[in-house]
């Protein structure tokens, strides 16, 4: 058998109805750089889902997407407030505090997830020129542990930031999972909660690349133009960006996709607590497990399904799966791991 990794959702291809997409906008000549029927179509897509009075922007990375839109809540002597564990701080090699000239002040978190009271222990010395001044609170949905924020929980930061003049971001890589797994509405979720700004994943849901900035605060959004050339995000034919997007959103693929991830996610953790020596170490809430194997397991079965040790000093290592994993593929994951804990 031919299995899949568990490394990312990276790591798997394309979804089929996003790469017919793709193939059916590759006729004729249309307008460069989101002039283009495809792209005001995927706008529209967008404003369904979250309403009209928004500002969509498409761009070619996740990473990209955070650093802009941060860059256009702040200025370099302002800060980011967010998890330590979160993306824009571990896994950026760095982008936010290079292309932004700003500081990323971090809260410790719980299963990656932070409160508004520990951002409330950051805001100290505003209006003091001696002090970086805090501007934005950039959350992960889903987290980068699997976690996801309620719309309780999105609510009451979005009011605390309303209340202590911040800008509220979202980093959505995984939002696809997250909406899926509360079983609510993206606009719900999202928009009603507060968000100024957020970065919508599309790339580790079945999309060849490709995500979007969307503005919900759009005073924040007038440069952004801009901001987007300049940053080397802009691309030229951006009619395969967005036509990828319109068969994501086409009978609500993105949230089946999705779905079926995190159903995934809950048959492997159900087969790894099933071998008895196997620990599952955070509660799985979408498309990701953490776990911990007996010595020794963990290197033999990374050469043969590859993902990640997500944490060294315990050994604690990240499964992720994604829209194509099969009910195959973790049964035959399973049938190796018992083999090696026996």
């Amino acid at each position: 058998m031919n299995a899949r990794f568990f490394a990312s959702d990276n790591c798997s291809g394309i979804h089929p109805q996003i790469m017919d997409a793709i193939i059916e906008a590759n006729q004729g000549h249309v307008k460069g750089y989101g002039y283009d029927v495809y792209t005001k179509q995927a706008e529209m897509e967008f404003k369904k889902l979250f309403g009209d009075d928004i500002d969509v922007f498409f761009v070619y990375s996740g990473t990209g997407a955070n650093v802009l839109a941060l860059e256009s809540c702040m200025r370099s002597y302002e800060a980011v407030i967010c998890s330590d564990m979160a993306h824009i701080h571990t896994d950026e090699a760095g982008a936010p505090e290079r292309f932004l000239q700003a500081k990323l002040m971090t809260v410790s978190s719980v299963n990656a997830k932070i409160k508004p009271e520990q951002v409330k222990r950051l805001l100290i010395g505003r209006g003091v020129e001696h002090h970086v001044q805090p501007k934005v609170i950039s959350l992960t949905q889903s987290t980068e542990y699997g976690s996801v924020y309620s719309k309780e929980e999105l609510k009451a930061f979005g009011d605390f930031a309303k209340s202590e003049n911040l800008y509220l971001h979202v980093d959505g890589a995984r939002i696809s999972n997250a909406v899926a797994a509360l079983n609510i509405s993206a606009r719900e979720l999202i928009r009603d909660s507060g968000v100024d700004v957020m970065s919508f994943g599309g790339t580790k849901n079945g999309m060849m690349m490709g995500e979007a900035v969307i503005f919900f605060n759009k005073e924040l959004a007038k440069n952004f133009l801009f901001r987007r050339k300049q940053g080397m995000q802009l691309s030229s034919k951006m009619r395969f960006i967005s036509a990828q997007f319109q068969a994501f959103f086409k009978d609500d693929l993105w949230i089946k996709t999705a779905t079926h991830a995190n159903n995934m996610a809950k048959e492997l953790e159900k087969g790894l607590l099933s071998t008895g020596k196997v620990r599952v170490t955070k509660p799985v809430q979408v498309n990701a497990v953490f776990a911990i194997f007996p010595e020794g397991v963990s290197e033999i079965l990374q050469q043969e399904f590859p993902f990640y040790v997500w944490d060294e000093f315990i050994n604690e290592v990240r499964l992720m799966c994604s829209f194509d994993t099969t009910q195959e593929d973790i049964d035959f994951f399973i049938k190796r791991v018992k083999e090696l804990v026996s």
